[in-house]
């Protein structure tokens, strides 16, 4: 990529104790909902540590010549929705030799353009960090991910087969269908115990995706809620319960599940402590983990997770600078 003429950003910070050159890799900005979103509050608190601040998106990614390029936008953030950042003049930026740190923030779906991103990010470990790691994020699609866990799981089964289907409800009576890569709650189907839509459903998600899809035995204890726990460099920095709203068997805050307060059961404490140091070895610095009835384990979240701004908000923590010590740690 030729840069002749193109404003090209001061030279990378040389210990994590100056201020950190950061860009922000996620969705436009001008569609964050300020009050909830955790990429926001990241911004927030790296700009509030002096820290400078960049913003593109993921197919803005170029590479040539051994180089990864981008065109990052400055931005300075504020609290104030529908004004909520001031845009600078965008300039070219070498994501290896121009950036401390890059945040990997955009939102799933996990498909074949997040995995090129994963690849092409790889490609600048050891010139600058990014958060998640790359090869890590690609190597633990969060419904995939989990199976490492099994034993904290509910009864699973990940297939394509109507055959195999049938016989997972007949085990259980009560099933969930979901997509492997879905995210945000979307496509989340219970069958009851008379399977009167499972062959209609598993036709349409068999024409809808080419991987297999999870099915799960239907955990009652859902209607008390699924809880979102934030793992920090494997350290647990907060939890926050999301209750399904009337009729619902969806928790997600997306889809209309309301936050309520939480702490952490003690099976849950023995999850995260099995999970933890891996987590870490890893280089997932910013994980949720989605636990049903204070004991099963659904999903485990490394893709561009959220729910720090609730937990802050009901714990009067600030999960935000642990995930910017972390990081700075991990510069140091």
């Amino acid at each position: 990529m030729n840069d002749r003429g193109v404003t090209r950003p001061p030279c990378k910070a040389t210990g994590a104790a100056m201020a950190l050159r950061i860009a922000f890799q996620m969705d436009p900005m001008e569609t964050l909902n300020i009050a909830g979103d955790s990429s926001f509050a990241l911004m927030l608190s790296a700009q509030a540590r002096g820290h400078a601040l960049w913003h593109y998106s993921a197919p803005d990614l170029t590479w040539e010549g051994g180089r990864l390029y981008t065109y990052g936008t400055p931005v300075t953030a504020r609290r104030e929705q529908g004004n909520h950042f001031a845009p600078g003049e965008p300039v070219l930026l070498d994501l290896g030799r121009d950036l401390d740190v890059v945040m990997m923030r955009q939102d799933p779906p996990f498909d074949l353009s997040y995995i090129t991103a994963t690849h092409l990010l790889e490609r600048i470990q050891g010139e600058t960090l990014v958060v998640n790691d790359p090869v890590s994020v690609r190597n633990a699609p969060e419904k995939l991910f989990v199976l490492d866990y099994a034993g904290f799981m509910p009864p699973t089964m990940i297939t394509r087969s109507l055959g195999a289907a049938r016989k997972f409800l007949a085990e259980h009576g009560e099933i969930v269908l979901k997509p492997l890569h879905g995210n945000g709650g979307k496509a989340i189907f219970k069958i009851g115990c008379d399977g009167a839509n499972l062959a209609s459903l598993i036709g349409v998600f068999n024409t809808a995706y080419v991987e297999p899809h999870m099915l799960q035995a239907f955990l009652p204890s859902v209607a008390q809620g699924d809880k979102r726990i934030v793992l920090v460099d494997g350290v647990v920095a907060g939890a926050v319960n999301r209750i399904p709203g009337e009729g619902e068997i969806r928790s997600n805050l997306a889809v209309g599940g309301r936050a309520a307060k939480t702490g952490l059961t003690t099976r849950e404490e023995e999850i995260c402590a099995a999970l933890g140091p891996e987590l870490k070895r890893r280089g997932l610095v910013f994980v949720g983990i989605d636990v049903i009835g204070g004991e099963w384990l659904t999903e485990i979240n490394v893709t561009s997770p959220t729910g720090i701004v609730a937990i802050d908000r009901f714990n009067g923590t600030d999960t935000a600078a642990m995930i910017w010590d972390a990081v700075e740690a991990r510069l140091a």
